[in-house]
């Protein structure tokens, strides 16, 4: 260690979470990093481009290596206006990446010129880095050399411009007016024509007869606008290309012009399945930047109502499973028991699927009166039900025939691919975000996680998402049974909306409630991270306040992305009929996807 460099060497946090810098230094020279503090409670650390791919290379050949990319994005700098804390730069490129030995997390930045936005690929150290990295490029422009496949992924081919540069417009009304010509429309069809040289994955062998088709976007089997296409012999699958962005609305882009408050209802539509459940994120990392203590009742309240979403979206998840294979029935009896929970949710927030009812420091209401009575009765009638799905359905020899064995993956493709939730946990692996880093009070419930024996397949996938019904059932009673006395907000200005009362108690508290509704909240200059157990694996806000009424970044990470790149991978060699299984066993939503 170099002297001059010893004090900087004694600002690292002496906390669990910060050991790996001081373990990086056996690697590597401190001169040749910069740690970033922020409201993010794991360490940042920036490297020159030149020494990104050897840090990242220490990182995961570690005896407790950072072996997951989580998250790869850019963030455009050049606008910010508290960058004191970050080294000289116009655009950076973050990534992400999880320790499942260690439980760890950890951020690596790169600073880039406006003039040299070049970077090397990390695609042959993590697999999933190729979606990652060619969503980076049509955001931002930044090029990632050796990129395999360097192409647009979600925008259109013809798309003109970066969308999440600052310098480009997030409002309909800031461009000119659109006129599609004759002459445009023949070439955005021409866009759209099939070309099979595109998507010749290798060269054609003399005496190999092949077809191309296209799966999707609109097959009942893809749940959403998503294409697959498929190259076949017969009906075995040679390769197959997963094709998305039908569904993209540019979610991030919009939070750069909605308020704090404002962009909640968004939120909810990210994932339209999970509800609340999407919302908790956010309010969380909004939280973080406020410095907002939320009583005892909120927590619960707010996890109450999230896993009542996540139960809603594997009843969907596990009868719609069932339809792809072949039944019918179970998806009739799963609405009617998903209608009893949405009972429960209006009741309680007024709106069904999308209640934007989560706010920054509570809730937007107390419960209601009797909100208990439904609850308890959806506890008492949902159990015998389940055995029902059980026993008529997922115990049968056809649906077991069906998906058993049928896309198959262990633990290290799963962990290489960025999968999460249950279809991490069927590998063995036990990595569930309300135990391993606790939000919201989770500490203080107990519940299990179920686990796979080892290989993730269709039939365990299924399964197991059938047992975690079963632990939200657990938690919801001790919910029901424990629920805290008191307030619904916290006493805390940065609240949203305040309490009316105090609102009208003098024209200065009326003006501030006025100006934080109209206006919005003026968060602190910070960058704040949170991650939860979503209803299809880990969803996560990461958010840059510049100090003003609106996220300066917000990038968005869902699991349904990862899970769709990973689809050729443990396609290859099987049967479209099994394609069809193994799409209803990855639990996705094309909004998910896309955002």
């Amino acid at each position: 260690m170099y002297r001059k460099y010893f004090k900087l060497y004694n600002k690292i946090p002496k906390n669990k979470n910060y050991d790996i810098i001081r373990e990086l230094c056996n690697f590597i020279i401190i001169k040749d990093i910069y740690i970033q503090f922020t409201k993010i409670n794991f360490p940042i650390i920036w490297v020159k481009k030149g020494k990104l791919i050897k840090l990242i290379k220490i990182l995961k050949n570690l005896s407790k290596p950072y072996d997951m990319l989580f998250d790869l994005h850019g963030i455009d700098e050049r606008f910010r206006l508290y960058k004191k804390n970050i080294p000289k730069t116009d655009f950076t490129v973050f990534y992400h990446l999880i320790s499942i030995k260690r439980k760890q997390n950890i951020i690596i930045k790169v600073s880039l010129s406006i003039k040299n936005l070049i970077i090397p690929t990390c695609t042959n150290i993590f697999s999933n880095a190729n979606w990652y990295e060619r969503e980076t490029w049509e955001m931002f422009g930044i090029i990632f050399d050796g990129h395999p496949n360097l192409k647009r992924l979600i925008m259109p081919k013809n798309w003109l411009g970066f969308p999440l540069r600052k310098d480009y417009n997030s409002r309909a009304t800031d461009f000119k007016p659109f006129i599609l010509s004759n002459e445009q429309e023949k070439l955005n069809m021409d866009y759209l024509k099939f070309d099979s040289k595109l998507y010749e994955t290798k060269k054609k062998k003399k005496n190999k007869n092949y077809m191309f088709l296209n799966f999707g976007p609109n097959h009942p089997s893809v749940h959403g606008v998503f294409r697959i296409i498929l190259k076949l012999k017969g009906e075995n699958i040679i390769d197959c290309i997963p094709d998305i962005g039908y569904h993209h609305r540019g979610a991030e882009k919009i939070s750069e012009r909605q308020t704090w408050h404002s962009y909640i209802p968004y939120t909810d539509r990210i994932e339209y399945l999970g509800g609340c459940i999407n919302e908790m994120p956010y309010i969380l990392a909004v939280e973080k930047l406020a410095n907002i203590k939320v009583p005892e009742k909120v927590k619960v309240i707010r996890i109450m109502l999230s896993e009542l979403f996540r139960i809603n979206s594997h009843l969907l998840y596990i009868s719609t499973f069932i339809q792809d294979v072949g039944a019918m029935t179970p998806v009739f009896c799963a609405f009617t028991d998903r209608q009893k929970i949405y009972d429960i949710i209006e009741h309680i927030t007024g709106a069904r699927m999308h209640p934007a009812w989560f706010r920054i420091g509570g809730v937007a209401n107390d419960l209601p009166k009797n909100w208990n009575i439904l609850l308890d009765s959806f506890l008492k009638w949902i159990p015998n039900r389940l055995k029902q799905y059980t026993e008529i359905s997922l115990k049968n020899s056809i649906l077991i025939n069906r998906s058993s064995g049928i896309a198959q993956y262990n633990k290290l493709e799963a962990i290489s691919w960025g999968v999460t939730g249950s279809g991490l946990r069927a590998t063995g692996i036990d990595f569930d975000v309300r135990k391993w880093f606790p939000y919201s009070g989770y500490e203080n419930f107990d519940f299990e996680i179920p686990l796979g024996s080892g290989i993730s397949d269709c039939y365990s996938r299924v399964m197991l998402k059938l047992e975690e019904i079963q632990q939200s059932l657990i938690i919801l009673r001790q919910c029901l049974n424990n629920m805290p006395k008191g307030p619904f907000k916290a006493d805390h200005y940065l609240t949203t909306p305040p309490y009316k009362s105090r609102s009208l108690k003098d024209i200065e508290t009326l003006i501030t409630h006025f100006l934080q509704i109209s206006w919005g909240t003026i968060m602190p200059a910070n960058e704040s991270f949170q991650m939860v157990e979503a209803t299809k694996g880990i969803n996560s806000y990461y958010l840059i306040s510049d100090g003003s009424s609106t996220s300066y970044r917000t990038r968005i990470r869902t699991p349904s992305f990862p899970h769709l790149q990973q689809i050729p991978s443990v396609i290859r060699g099987s049967m479209i009929s099994d394609l069809v299984a193994y799409l209803g066993s990855i639990d996705f939503v094309m909004s998910d996807v896309d955002r």
